[in-house]
């Protein structure tokens, strides 16, 4: 027999859920990773006092007991396991894998027993059904019955509500014993710390956050939530983009609710700035006792170093950090937009996770496989897209060009499969530009505009054209009345049909190279001069939202405003007027006036 057994497809029930995930029966320890939230329980082998193999819904059950009164159960297992389990616990745990059978007979008068942080409900010396005490969020009484009420699931498709038991008029030993095991959150005692006034991105609003030994309290004008710190799952401190800035999440499983919305993470944002000292509402010898040397009873620093390292310590999870990736300004992030709001991605060594709205994390354990995809609207940007596992998408859009090398590096040295690689897919290559190919949305609009003049003037002329036999047909007939003024206004349109058609052929000149640039409008030139600001007041701001803004702006300027831009385009023109002339005259381009420049005069003009 080898020294470990695994199980693939093995279902832990969470308050009336069931999460798949992989169990291990190692000589050390028993291990079990939820593939959803990647959450690892690992059970010490030799804590390991009772194992009772059960017929449950999904097949054959394990229920492990725990010496210090802590119980897991297990679905999914076969049938033909059951000899190689118990032969494995005989031989490495010292246990023995009892069948135990479940009473099915519906009774509703039994025997109640407490084992540790379970209620047993026994018909026959059988159990019936069981109860976490972990999962009571209320235990009220009445003249003479307990009702518990239960803690929801929101993936759970049918929940329980709660149960009421039949005990006689006077006695409270039942509710004691329940009390004593249940999850019911009780503010009862100073906090160990507050941290007044943070500012909380989900769920947004200013919060005083009230630090307990076994919950957190978040304190705000509208809500209150109180998290358990066993549904914190990990902790994050990662930097803003502008360095000033400092992001503190917590993820949650199960998620803290307001309302019908759920939050499954937790995000503050702290300044680098904002220093504190901070003093434990404890003695020292009792700080030390409870946290070993994490914490102390006076302590000072940054405003995010202090909450980091009391969650810390209170939470006993690690906080991760960003790791070696550097995007092109040199920051650990990545400025794209998820959904319809902008926000910052980090690849992490682990993952990747996104900030906010909404909030994402995803381990690279559950990709499937990234994709790069072009831009929709420009070759300016690209899509970074994620396909996990279970089939969900997440598509991270609108990150500069800059960025994809980096990506690219990153994304291969943690052996994550790309979907168009060797395929025709998206290369650097497709995101080079030229600064001479600059785009420019307003004259290109106007090049439009023109085009549509154009064929229309075409479709009158083919009209004339297409008339030229009428004409003549009417002339004739007119002439047999002796009509010549008629004939001579017949044939005016023929003669210009012919006109417009020797035109129709001719092609627009050569763009000369050597030729002066032409002049900005006033438009160009109070853009070029304001973009940098319009960065700087909304940072992350993609280049089209930047064209979108500024015309915004430019619409509501004043004319008074507008007279300094329009002096300096005329000027621009002036200067273009006389760098022309002395260009023809040295030879270079036509001695005619160019048509051309006309009508650009009109664009300033307009603009």
């Amino acid at each position: 027999m080898g020294d470990t057994l695994e199980f693939s497809d093995i279902y832990q029930e969470v308050k009336g859920s069931w999460n798949d995930g992989r169990l291990r029966f190692g000589r050390q320890s028993v291990v079990y990773k939820s593939s959803k939230t990647g959450k690892v329980d690992s059970i010490p082998a030799a804590e390991l006092s009772q194992a009772q193999w059960r017929r449950v819904c999904l097949g054959q059950g394990i229920k492990l007991t725990t010496s210090t009164g802590h119980i897991y159960k297990y679905d999914g297992f076969r049938d033909t396991d059951f000899e190689k389990i118990s032969e494995y616990f005989k031989a490495h745990y010292k246990v023995e894998l009892s069948e135990k059978e479940l009473c099915v007979k519906g009774w509703n008068w039994g025997t109640t027993k407490f084992s540790g942080p379970l209620l047993s409900f026994e018909v026959s010396d059988s159990p019936a059904f069981e109860i976490p005490l972990a999962s009571v969020s209320q235990c009220a009484t009445g003249k003479n019955e307990v009702t518990l009420e239960f803690h929801q699931n929101d993936e759970a498709e049918v929940s329980l509500m709660e149960v009421r038991f039949y005990v006689p008029p006077g006695d409270t030993v039942f509710r004691d014993r329940v009390l004593s095991k249940a999850d019911v959150i009780q503010a009862t005692g100073d906090a160990v710390c507050i941290f007044k006034e943070l500012q909380c991105l989900t769920p947004r609003g200013r919060y005083d956050i009230r630090i307990y030994p076994s919950f957190l309290h978040l304190h705000g004008k509208t809500f209150d939530y109180k998290i358990p710190y066993t549904t914190v799952l990990r902790l994050f401190l990662l930097p803003h983009k502008d360095q000033r800035q400092m992001f503190f999440m917590i993820s949650l499983d199960p998620p803290i609710k307001q309302g019908q919305t759920r939050y499954h993470f937790l995000i503050l944002l702290f300044s680098k700035e904002e220093d504190l000292s901070l003093s434990l509402n404890m003695t020292e010898e009792e700080v030390e006792r409870r946290y070993g040397g994490k914490l102390s009873k006076n302590m000072s620093g940054s405003l995010y170093e202090m909450v980091g390292r009391v969650m810390k310590a209170l939470v006993n999870k690690k906080i991760t950090v960003p790791g070696n990736f550097l995007g092109h300004s040199g920051t650990q992030c990545i400025t794209c937009s998820y959904k319809a709001s902008s926000g910052l991605l980090y690849p992490l060594e682990r993952g990747f996770v996104y900030i906010h709205k909404p909030p994402v994390h995803l381990r690279f354990e559950e990709v499937s496989c990234v994709n790069f995809a072009r831009g929709t609207t420009t070759t300016r940007s690209f899509d970074f897209e994620i396909e996990t596992k279970q089939g969900t998408q997440f598509t991270f859009s609108s990150i500069e060009r800059e960025e994809y090398g980096k990506l690219f590096d990153f994304v291969t040295a943690k052996k994550l499969s790309i979907k168009n690689r060797g395929i025709g897919g998206m290369n650097y290559d497709m995101l080079e530009d030229s600064d001479e190919d600059q785009h420019d949305a307003y004259l290109e609009r106007m090049k439009e505009e023109g085009k549509i003049r154009e064929e229309a003037n075409d479709s009158d002329d083919s009209d004339g054209e297409s008339g030229e036999y009428d004409s003549k047909a009417s002339a004739s007939d007119s002439s047999a009345e002796g009509g010549d003024s008629d004939r001579e206004k017949k044939k005016r349109p023929a003669k210009k049909a012919k006109v417009v058609k020797e035109r129709k052929p001719r092609k627009k000149k050569p763009k000369d190279s050597g030729a002066p640039k032409r002049p900005m409008s006033a438009y160009f030139l109070w853009l070029n001069a304001s973009r940098e600001s319009i960065k700087a007041e909304h940072p992350g701001i993609s280049i089209t939202e930047i064209s979108k803004r500024a015309g915004e702006m430019w619409r509501e300027l004043g004319k008074e405003q507008k007279v300094e831009w329009d002096g300096k385009a005329e000027e621009a023109k002036k200067d273009y007027e006389v760098a022309m002339r002395e260009y023809r005259e040295s030879g270079g381009g036509s001695s005619a006036p160019s048509k051309k420049y006309s009508n650009m005069s009109l664009l300033n003009t307009y603009s």
